[in-house]
């Protein structure tokens, strides 16, 4: 008599790895996995997984532009933080005096005080509004550009460095025990004019007129002088430096861009500390 024999055990439906408690049936083009819907992501051919998606990013380079700034895409965040600090420092300056007495550049101060040469920056008149206005219209002319064109870190030190050479020409111009000696200075026109010495470079670079930035730094150069209470000598520095950093960023090998860039930033911020020394030690 014939005994009956057990058939073969059924097979377990295949489960997504990501969620044990879904069934799926459709798998991953990549890896060969199954994946849930939720889990599933459209590619050039299929269907892939998140985790292959993800692997895939890292694996790509990341976008460049012309300079070598990634492409970030979305807002300009560096430029946006700048100008809500400045805002946000006005704001502090109308609640307390402290906030601009402790802040303000001095060139007396400078040696004691040596963050003064960078915060000044972020300071504006107290009692202008149209000075913090002008400086944040022009932040956010040039801004997003340079921002977009050299990238966020390039374009941060790039910033900050022309702050600082705008406190240090105005310190190396001062006269010791003069009047200019105790004069504050507050306002990011040293940042902003490196801002567009760096465009004036960019534009030169790419063969695009100049032409509206040149007009824009002569008429500014021309009511330094005119008018009182512009510190043209904090113009002078930052443009200089921003020039500066702008042409190594912009014509930098590009193989060596990123060595170039942080060559050319500790190089200046050599150069100001440098500068700021030898002047306090002559006084």
């Amino acid at each position: 008599m014939t005994q009956p024999q057990p058939g073969p055990a059924p097979t377990p439906p295949p489960v997504c790895p990501r969620h044990p408690d879904r069934i799926a049936y459709v798998r991953c083009q990549r890896c060969g996995r199954p994946t849930c819907p939720e889990c599933q992501r459209p590619a050039a051919v299929g269907i892939q997984c998140v985790d292959c998606v993800r692997e895939g990013q890292r694996a790509q380079r990341p976008a460049r532009t012309a300079f070598g700034g990634r492409v970030a895409g979305g807002r300009p965040v560096v430029t946006l933080t700048l100008i809500g600090l400045c805002v946000v420092s006005y704001v502090l300056q109308q609640v307390s005096d402290r906030w601009t007495i402790d802040l303000a550049f001095v060139p007396f101060l400078g040696e004691t005080e040596p963050w003064r040469f960078l915060t000044s920056a972020f300071l504006h008149s107290p009692s202008s509004l149209f000075h913090i206005l002008f400086n944040m219209v022009a932040l956010w002319s040039v801004g997003p550009f340079l921002e977009a064109s050299f990238g966020r870190w390039r374009f941060l030190a790039l910033y900050l460095l022309s702050a600082i050479g705008g406190s240090v020409m105005f310190l190396l111009l001062a006269t010791p025990y003069s009047a200019s000696w105790f004069t504050v200075l507050v306002g990011a026109s040293g940042a902003v004019f490196g801002l567009f010495g760096a465009v004036l470079v960019v534009l030169r670079r790419v063969g695009r007129s100049a032409g509206g930035i040149v007009g824009v730094l002569v008429i500014n150069a021309v009511l330094g002088f005119v008018l009182p209470g512009v510190a043209w000598q904090a113009h002078l520095g930052g443009l200089i430096v921003g020039a500066a950093l702008g042409a190594a960023f912009a014509y930098a090998p590009r193989d060596r861009r990123t060595l170039v860039a942080v060559g050319s930033c500790a190089a200046v911020a050599v150069l100001l500390v440098g500068a700021a020394l030898v002047m306090y030690a002559g006084v």
